[in-house]
């Protein structure tokens, strides 16, 4: 008679593990969680963006372009030019100075009817209704980075600390709650992004069913079994193409995203075809497949893109609409220009900073200076509005991509290539930060990389729960990494705190504001 074996000895777990398992142990419990986790940082995300909104009741930095836009195009259908002073009178519900004559602009529409509608709400004299929109996309750009984040790390752990940190963050804090295209345009880069993954999920096990159902197929369909099945029935990449064609509609540099996310969607789908065994999986994936996956995800772009325009094109006073009878025609020489104006952008500002400065954070933004001395209730206040973003957070998210990185060159040299979840971050910041690379003479700003903070919070998360330790390593490994993890996010936190005030306009000491000037290019 054999002896049953002994019984394993239960495995000793970290009060981290306890707590996660916790949530997913009951199914009650799990399903409470699965809404209650991102509604919480959504939530967080909204409360720090949306109070005291209207602080300060005055046109800030870029807003003179895109507030005076906006509502030229809710009223003419087109942005129109301002006369002298309109960025006095439009605080006080003035908007006499605003002209029927088209102006000329280097953005398409979209982002400006965007911040329209919440002046369409409350109208142009609300500094709040200029930047509710803003605020509102930049809260839920929180729950769609958690909806990434669980996707690829299926931890609402990781998840819920990827959408908090954005949600803290200063950088997202401050793109929205100003009137300017750029927290829009993330909004939809990430968007895209999610429905790209997306589709991936669908649409891979959908090509190893049709690829084994030929290899059942008779003998005589046995040369078909060289190339895989052509895939139209794409629901996601469909909705990714509309996404990134609304950001390319917020601003140019959205296209880069629709380029970059466009071939990940070939290279991921010639992986599968590898995997699946075709013989001609390069071939397959880029002459068969490709074509077919470029007209799902530019076509709905295309229209996206040119839905924005159907104010300027249905009205007969915007710029440039009159220089020939057929009105898309008239639109292509206008964006002629608006090429023109762009590879032609370089002029001095003192804010100004190239894109090889951005992952050290040599000179962020000053969106606004307030001029109340002693609106602390002492003397030497000053009131600053900086698009500094959290300085543990900024630096831990480019250390992350920078081990990511390092993972995936090393991975290509063993040939033990990485799965998504260490990749995807590194395919966003290609699409939000590499092309900037390539224009070093032009004038940009730091604040632009508020498209690249979600993929860098990304790679953090995923360095992150590689840091806290996976089940199958030694307890102290997992105590240790998982404390580590801990006090990380508090002191977090605790930064995010002390520079709320200057992210949002707070009448401070001066000497309160010097010691967050942590560079001398912060001032």
């Amino acid at each position: 008679m054999t002896l049953p074996a002994p019984p394993m000895p239960p495995r000793a777990t970290t009060r981290w593990e306890r707590l996660a398992a916790w949530g997913v142990a009951d199914a009650a419990r799990s399903r409470v969680l699965a809404w209650l986790a991102p509604l919480f940082v959504t939530m967080l995300a909204a409360a720090l963006r949306l109070t005291n909104l209207a602080h300060p009741h005055e046109i800030m930095f870029d807003e003179t372009y895109y507030v005076k836009d906006a509502w030229s195009l809710w009223n003419l259908g087109y942005e129109g030019k301002w006369g002298e002073g309109a960025d006095a009178e439009l605080p006080r519900g003035d908007d006499s100075a605003m002209q029927t004559a088209g102006s000329y602009v280097v953005h398409p529409p979209l982002g400006k009817w965007i911040i329209g509608i919440g002046m369409a709400l409350m109208g142009p004299g609300s500094s709040a209704g200029w930047r509710l929109t803003t605020a509102i996309l930049g809260s839920l750009s929180v729950l769609v980075l958690y909806l990434v984040a669980l996707h690829l790390t299926r931890s609402r752990v990781f998840a819920t600390i990827a959408g908090g940190l954005l949600a803290i963050d200063g950088l997202g804090i401050v793109m929205s709650r100003i009137a300017l295209l750029d927290g829009v345009l993330t909004f939809f880069v990430l968007l895209g992004f999610l429905f790209v993954l997306l589709d991936r999920d669908r649409s891979l096990p959908l090509l190893d069913e049709r690829i084994t159902a030929l290899r059942r197929s008779d003998a005589d369909d046995a040369p078909v079994q060289l190339i895989g099945p052509v895939l139209w029935s794409r629901p996601w990449l469909v909705a990714a193409g509309a996404a990134l064609g609304a950001a390319s509609a917020v601003k140019w540099s959205g296209l880069y995203a629709l380029a970059v996310f466009g071939l990940y969607a070939v290279v991921t789908d010639a992986l599968a075809r590898r995997r699946a065994g075709v013989p001609l999986w390069p071939t397959d994936a880029v002459l068969r497949q490709g074509p077919v996956s470029f007209v799902l995800m530019v076509g709905p772009a295309m229209l996206a893109y040119l839905l924005s325009w159907t104010g300027w094109l249905i009205t007969a006073g915007g710029y440039g609409r009159g220089v020939d009878a057929h009105p898309l025609v008239a639109l292509w020489k206008y964006h002629e220009s608006m090429y023109g104006f762009h590879i032609g952008l370089s002029s001095a500002h003192a804010y100004a900073s190239p894109a090889w400065q951005w992952p050290l954070l040599l000179r962020p933004t000053a969106m606004w200076v307030g001029s109340d001395p002693t609106g602390c209730g002492i003397d030497h206040c000053i009131a600053v509005i900086s698009s500094v973003p959290n300085p543990l957070i900024w630096y831990g998210g480019v250390a992350a991509a920078v081990y990511l990185l390092y993972r995936f060159v090393r991975g290509l040299i063993e040939r033990r290539p990485l799965g998504p979840t260490y990749t995807v971050a590194l395919v966003g910041l290609i699409a939000t930060y590499v092309p900037w690379l390539l224009v070093p003479n032009r004038t940009i700003f730091q604040f632009y990389t508020v498209v690249m903070v979600p993929f860098l919070i990304l790679a953090l998360a995923v360095a992150l729960r590689e840091l806290a330790g996976r089940r199958s390593d030694p307890l102290h490994r997992r105590t240790a990494g998982q404390r580590t993890v801990a006090v990380y996010l508090v002191v977090v936190v605790l930064v995010s705190a002390f520079f709320y005030p200057v992210w949002t306009g707070m009448s401070v000491p001066y000497p309160f504001w010097l010691i967050h000037n942590w560079l001398p290019g912060w001032i």
